[in-house]
């Protein structure tokens, strides 16, 4: 045994196992979000918003229209960004989450586990007591993490450049009802946690994809890969009996928290798929993991 093995030998020796959790799961967000990978992709996701709210800003100004969506194209809320800066906030998120957020969260699920294996870190994070099992979970707690902050992340730039850009205020629901702005302010902040729920199944798609491979390239070019093909498929008419079993179905069903009253069936499907997505895939992440052979 070498002396790092050693070394984290000694160091869990002395601690129990739930502090070791602990600190095992503090270690991996605090390595995950120190990465300039992450980071980059953080600046990326942020940069999104300033770039919707100026095309807009810039639209309006030479008295052009700004159009709705239609088509299946997700909700209209970039029609309303003019007559106040917080439906910034939705559009931003239906606007990341077909790609850009899921495709970050891929990134990061899809190196848990194999990039480890790929620096060679792997087999001596497993020399200490925390076991494959915890190790696992710290690894999926951590992607989850990362689905938060990076919904808050847009809705966040998107809150102040829309506040920059456009009037705030009383805001009109989907329904044609007014609505405060502290109760839009509080469907802003659900609908970006409802949002965040939605990647757990991609999260538990990424974190199996990284126990089948030692490369962490190969395990994110795959999980991205297999969120782009879904994507794909959800739009093909022909496979409609298949489309609402795909996690990225009911993703655009946030936009039901901004009726009056709120419609809960989309997001009720939205949620159970994502719940079914993890547990599948979660449990053949924890069958691969505790049962392959650890080299690097």
């Amino acid at each position: 045994m070498s002396q790092a093995d050693l070394a984290v030998v000694e160091t869990a020796a002395v601690r129990p196992n739930p502090l070791w959790s602990l600190g095992l799961l503090r270690s991996e967000l605090v390595t995950t979000f120190r990465r300039w990978r992450t980071l980059a992709l953080l600046g990326v996701l942020a940069a999104v918003p300033i770039l919707v709210g100026v095309s807009v800003r810039i639209e309006t100004r030479g008295g052009g229209q700004v159009g709705r969506g239609g088509g299946g194209e997700g909700p209209a809320f970039i029609a309303q960004v003019t007559n106040n800066g917080l439906f910034l906030v939705f559009t931003a998120l239906a606007a990341t989450l077909p790609f850009f957020l899921p495709m970050a969260v891929g990134v990061v699920a899809g190196d848990a586990v194999a990039g480890e294996a790929d620096a060679g870190t792997l087999r001596y994070l497993l020399v200490a007591p925390a076991g494959r099992t915890r190790l696992l979970l710290a690894k999926y707690a951590t992607t989850m993490a990362f689905c938060l902050v990076a919904t808050l992340v847009v809705a966040a730039s998107a809150l102040a450049v829309g506040a920059l850009l456009f009037p705030l205020g009383d805001l009109t629901t989907i329904s044609g009802t007014r609505i405060s702005f502290a109760d839009g302010l509080g469907r802003a902040l659900l609908i970006a946690l409802v949002v965040a729920l939605s990647l757990a199944g991609i999260a538990a798609l990424g974190l199996f994809v990284s126990t089948l491979t030692n490369s962490g390239i190969a395990a994110m070019a795959t999980t991205v890969g297999l969120l782009i093909t879904v994507q794909i498929l959800d739009q093909i008419p022909q496979l409609h009996a298949l489309q609402p079993y795909f996690f990225s179905h009911y993703w655009l069903s946030f936009a039901d928290l901004m009726r009056d009253p709120v419609y809960w069936d989309d997001l009720a499907k939205n949620l159970e798929l994502q719940a079914l997505y993890t547990a599948v895939f979660g449990s053949a992440a924890w069958a691969r993991f505790t049962t392959r052979d650890i080299t690097a």
